[in-house]
């Protein structure tokens, strides 16, 4: 089978990720129980008359789409595969209010039409003119990881060559509002270096789009190679360690070939739990690093983790505030991302750099 590549990365943040020549310098603080992304000149990306008529999640993927393809040098893919927890469902939200305002008359059917999961992969596929394979993934927060998995297979087996593969989801206000209500998500409002830390339940709400050119074919703008998956539903906490480690053997690897642990810690305590026990057991030897204190919880935030483990591997650099212990290591060249959110949905991704 054919090796796997990470070609490009495009992405829109809760932090300036949108500008593909820097890592994290010039990081946006908040304090809040929700956040949102940072916009940026979607003129510059998508015609005024156009994106107006665009929900925020069409908008954002356009803009980390293209300048995943951009930086790939590619007009065109073979497959476009999206995942998403929520879809456009701030659509499907005006839509529904739009009903009760107008007494069901006189609407206009765009907020209906965009209102789907499968809009983002169909808006890119139509802007670029692809008419090959187009797949949306909603299966909570591992949508992302079902469509990195669904690529990885196609590209190992030589069905494509390059496959553009997303993680989307927006911040839709009346969703926060049904997850305060039932705490999950925070009752007060917590600073970005503090969210971690917090020692509350719940989560600070956030949103993002991040994109990735993956190939069979490495090229100068290569980041990384894929090299291996796993995505476990469920899982006792005393089970996480043990199949970490299954996982590692599985792929030729043990703890100690890692040069670094992308963890999902998000600031809910009653889950963080399960990540601090591997901080103190199998990863207590390794450089650990955190990233959800910057990009917000959200279905597809470890899009954002895949985003910036590719940084790290192509930079060399570790910015200071996704340390979360005191161990370095010097031009990391394999890291190792673990996630899962309410003690569901695990996923475990390897990365080496090429």
């Amino acid at each position: 089978m054919k090796e796997v590549f990470v070609n490009s990365i495009g992405s829109v943040s809760v932090q300036k990720t949108f500008d593909t020549s820097g890592f994290l310098d010039d990081l946006v603080d908040y304090e809040g129980t929700s956040v949102k992304a940072v916009d940026p000149n979607y003129k510059d990306f998508i015609p005024p008359a156009a994106a107006r008529r665009m929900a925020k999640g069409i908008k954002m993927s356009a803009v980390s789409s293209q300048n995943a393809l951009k930086e790939a040098g590619l007009e065109n893919v073979d497959a476009i595969i999206v995942g998403t927890g929520l879809g456009c469902l701030g659509e499907s939200e005006k839509f529904v209010r739009d009903l009760l305002d107008n007494d069901e008359q006189y609407l206009t059917p765009t907020r209906f039409i965009q209102s789907s999961h499968n809009t983002v992969a169909g808006s890119i596929a139509l802007d670029m003119g692809c008419k090959g394979y187009n797949f949306t993934y909603v299966h909570s927060n591992i949508s992302f990881e079902s469509s990195l998995w669904d690529a990885k297979l196609q590209l190992q087996n030589n069905e494509a060559e390059n496959i553009l593969v997303g993680a989307v989801d927006e911040l839709v206000e009346h969703h926060v509002t049904t997850h305060q209500f039932i705490d999950h998500i925070k009752k007060e409002p917590v600073s970005m270096k503090q969210v971690l830390r917090s020692g509350t339940k719940g989560i600070v709400f956030g949103e993002g789009s991040h994109f990735f050119v993956m190939s069979n074919q490495k090229q100068a703008s290569t980041y990384s190679k894929l090299i291996g998956m796993g995505i476990y539903n469920t899982l006792a906490n005393s089970e996480v360690s043990h199949t970490i480690m299954a996982f590692l053997e599985k792929n030729g690897l043990c703890k100690e070939d890692l040069d670094g642990v992308i963890l999902g810690n998000n600031g809910d305590v009653d889950y963080d739990t399960i990540y601090h026990d591997l901080e103190t057991s199998i990863f207590k030897d390794i450089p650990q690093y955190v990233y959800k204190h910057l990009s917000g919880e959200y279905d597809t935030a470890s899009g954002f983790g895949f985003w910036m483990a590719n940084k790290i591997l192509k930079t060399g650099k570790v910015p200071e505030l996704i340390r979360w212990n005191d161990i370095k290591v010097t031009q990391p060249k394999r890291l190792l991302l673990y996630n899962q959110y309410r003690g569901k949905n695990h996923s475990l991704v390897v990365l080496e750099k090429c």
